[in-house]
């Protein structure tokens, strides 16, 4: 029995550290390639229609990555998206090419996502109920981390331009290298009717139990997008300084970090439901009031961190709520559409949002992000008391 528990709590917080690299790397990758094609003279537009590769990489992979894992367990897929993070920046220096290096973001996108659907659906199916919220809770914040440290690290062309990619790397291949370390295991059967078998046939049962699930996730990936790519813009618009703009939108990633934990901890003792439909309607309401404070860039610095931390853990605590909802057997597939919907989220945030920007230019961006958050409030509230709870 302890020696059950030791593997857990091993194979638990190998996972941990294999996310948080990933975050790192991405989190790393995204200004970096910015910054390069800003100073080789990019146009803007194509800079940011290239850092879509990272997203259409995620969807592509999406519809094929469920059978494999199930026929072959998590391990091999870990290794295999592992293998393609790392390889993959470790062969950016090799070619500086807009198209090459779209195809190197596309393939990071297929292996990311590959390792995250592995690791979140090895995690769901493993923890117990009781716990599960603090570990999703744990695995978010360890990405989180990642992801902000990684643009630390982007100084490091300033030694030579390779020197970021190759430390990326290095890192994940270390990462890497510790899943060789657990045994393989594979999801539950699925003990359904032939129709269902099917993909389609498990996406369509997977949503009817846990549809309303789904929505955080897709509105946390609308906020990421939407927030990272075009409130500078908006902000520059309103004579925002450079150096307060990236402590603003680090102040909507701090209040995330803060509260991932304590939240999941507080879905695990009152209902998943309740928290999420707190952090829906608070980050929404302070958005909302956040659009009427601009004048003062501090006071928006102190509004995006109190968002973050209701909204900040919108994945997490979607992903809890999908396990609490959707049958065991059901559960790669649950996690698989979290993945998609947070997909789906990442990129239509720029583009409704450069919809906003181009033609409201009457009101503020960040009540574009309140009617989000407030509209899939109204949403969950009204149609997730139809959703059955799965036993």
């Amino acid at each position: 029995m302890e020696h059950s528990i030791n593997f857990e709590k091993r194979r638990f917080w190998i996972l941990v550290i294999m996310v948080s690299i990933s975050g790192f790397s991405q989190g790393m990758l995204l200004p970096l390639v910015s910054v390069i094609f800003e100073q080789d003279g990019v146009s803007s537009a194509l800079n940011g229609l290239n850092a879509t590769g990272l997203y259409i990489g995620t969807l592509l992979i999406a519809p094929f990555i469920e059978q494999p894992l199930r026929k072959f367990g998590y391990k091999p897929i870990i290794v295999i998206g592992g293998a393609l993070v790392f390889l993959s920046l470790l062969m950016f220096p090799l070619w500086k090419s807009i198209t090459f290096w779209f195809i190197l973001r596309l393939l990071i996108g297929i292996g990311d996502h590959a390792l995250h659907y592995a690791t979140q659906t090895w995690i769901t199916s493993t923890v117990p109920a009781n716990r599960l919220g603090k570990s999703i809770a744990i695995y978010g914040l360890s990405f989180g981390l990642g992801f902000a440290v990684g643009p630390l690290f982007v100084p490091l062309m300033n030694v030579f331009e390779a020197l970021p990619f190759i430390v990326s790397s290095v890192l994940c291949l270390v990462a890497w290298s510790l899943i060789f370390l657990l045994k393989n295991e594979r999801p539950e059967a699925i003990q359904m009717t032939n129709a269902d078998e099917k993909a389609w046939g498990r996406y369509v049962s997977t949503l009817r139990y846990a549809w309303v699930a789904f929505l955080p996730p897709f509105c946390y990936g609308f906020l990421e997008s939407s927030l990272n790519a075009l409130f500078p813009v908006y902000a520059l618009r309103l004579s925002f300084d450079v150096a307060m703009l990236s402590f603003i939108l680090a102040a909507f990633s701090a209040g995330g970090i803060i509260s991932q934990v304590p939240l999941g901890m507080l879905g695990d003792k009152i209902g998943r439901r309740r928290i999420l439909l707190i952090a829906l309607a608070g980050g929404g309401t302070i958005f909302g009031i956040g659009s009427f404070l601009e004048g003062s860039e501090i006071l928006v610095a102190v509004v995006f961190l109190c968002a973050g931390l209701f909204a900040g853990s919108l994945f997490s605590l979607g992903i809890t709520y999908m396990t609490d909802l959707t049958p065991k057997e059901l559960l790669p597939t649950g996690n698989l559409l979290c993945g998609i919907f947070f997909s789906l989220g990442s990129l239509s945030g720029p583009f409704l949002g450069g919809l906003y920007l181009q033609f409201v230019t009457q009101y503020s961006f960040l009540l574009l992000v309140s009617i989000m958050l407030l509209s899939v409030f109204f949403i969950s509230l009204i149609g997730g008391r139809t959703v059955k709870r799965a036993i």
